[in-house]
This record gives structure tokens, C-alpha cells and sequence, in this order.
């Protein structure tokens, strides 16, 4: 059996049971719409495992990298961070400068693959779009964003390992000026949101299976 574990902020946590792993553990998101698909046409062949934790920055992931990520022994993992990293900043001064968001996430990575030497991870690009969260300073959250988003390629580049792109499609999704429909605040998916996430991992997660 293959063991996935999703690893992330608040668009991964998802308001999950934290009591309580399988379905009640998964959340209402993406995390849940993949196992939800690969549970159904992959039966018995995965178990799913989510610890997403809302608020998180890269540096708390890193901070939890024994318990919720080297001692679950996962085959595959994926990682969405980055939006808590401006967003603290903007709103509390305690965010991660793009700087050291690249140099802990390298970090991190380098001990999840010292440790466990086969699993693979998959990348996925932080993203952002203009809304009721985030029009006060959007300008400004776009730029550092994009700073966060090429960061992460570049750490994805560096151990080659699979990058998942989202900013250009949640882009594309709201030409028409709706950007509440794809992302409630700004930040937070929809259920048409976490479907576009879903939908582009899966790619990915098909790729190395």
C-alpha cells in the first residue's frame, strides 16, 4: 500500500479532524477530493494522511518535520506553503522573508530525504488572487507571492522533484473578474478552488506512481 501524506497551511488542513486519521482526518478540501478519486480507482492501493495545519509558515512545517512528516514513514508527499509566510507580515509583522522561505524549505526537504531516502515529493506553487482578504495590500502580496512561488521551483529544480503550477491557472480561472468563485478571500479555495488543486496534482501524482 502506498502511504500519501498532504502537507500544507490552512488550504491543505481544511478544518480536518486532528483526533482522528481517514476520511474524518482529511478535511473538506483537496486533500479529500484526491483520496476521494484514487480511493475509488485505485482501491486498497493508498492510504491517505493529512497534516495540514492553518497558520502554518514554512518555518512551523519545518518545526513539525519529525512527528508529522519523518516518523509517518510516507511513500509520497506533497507540500503547499507560502500565502502565511506574506500574509503574517502584512497583517502582524511575523511573516518569513522570501529569503529564508527558500533556505528553510531547502533545509526541510534535505532532511525529509535523509531520512527517508525513497519517498517522493511533489511541490505545489503557493498562489494568491485578488479578494476580500487580500485587495488591501494585493499589490504588494502579488509581488512577494511571486517571490515565494519562483522559490519553491527552484528548491522543486534543485532535488528534482515534481512541481505542481497553480498561480497562472487560478489566474486564468478568474479572467472574467470572479475571483471569489476560485478563491473565497483571495486565499482560501472554493469547492470549484480545491477542484483546480485536485485536478493538477493528480497529474502530478500520476506521473510517479
Amino acid at each position: 500500500m502506498i502511504k500519501y501524506l498532504f502537507q500544507g497551511d490552512s488550504i491543505t488542513d481544511a478544518d480536518r479532524d486532528r483526533d482522528r486519521d481517514g476520511n474524518f482526518g482529511l478535511g473538506y478540501g483537496y486533500p479529500l477530493l484526491v483520496a476521494a478519486d484514487y480511493s475509488k480507482n485505485k482501491k486498497g492501493k493508498f492510504e491517505f494522511i493529512n497534516r495540514g495545519v492553518s497558520g502554518d509558515k514554512i518555518v512551523e512545517i519545518y518545526a513539525r518535520i519529525k512527528e508529522d512528516i519523518i516518523n509517518l514513514k510516507p511513500d509520497i508527499m506533497s507540500i503547499l506553503v507560502g500565502v502565511n509566510d506574506i500574509w503574517h507580515e502584512l497583517n502582524e509583522q511575523n511573516g518569513v522573508d522570501a529569503e529564508k522561505y527558500e533556505k528553510i524549505y531547502t533545509m526541510l526537504i534535505e532532511e525529509i530525504l535523509e531520512a527517508l531516502p525513497n519517498i517522493k515529493i511533489i511541490v505545489l506553487e503557493p498562489f494568491v488572487l485578488k479578494g476580500c482578504g487580500t485587495e488591501r495590500y494585493y499589490e504588494v502580496f502579488r509581488a512577494e507571492l511571486l517571490k515565494r512561488a519562483a522559490a519553491a521551483k527552484r528548491v522543486a529544480d534543485k532535488f528534482n522533484l515534481a512541481f505542481v503550477p497553480l498561480q497562472n491557472i487560478f489566474d486564468e480561472a478568474s479572467a472574467d473578474g470572479n475571483t471569489a468563485y476560485w478563491l473565497a478571500d483571495g486565499v482560501h479555495p472554493t469547492a470549484a478552488g480545491h477542484q483546480i488543486i485536485k485536478e493538477e496534482l493528480s497529474k502530478a501524482i500520476d506521473s510517479i506512481i
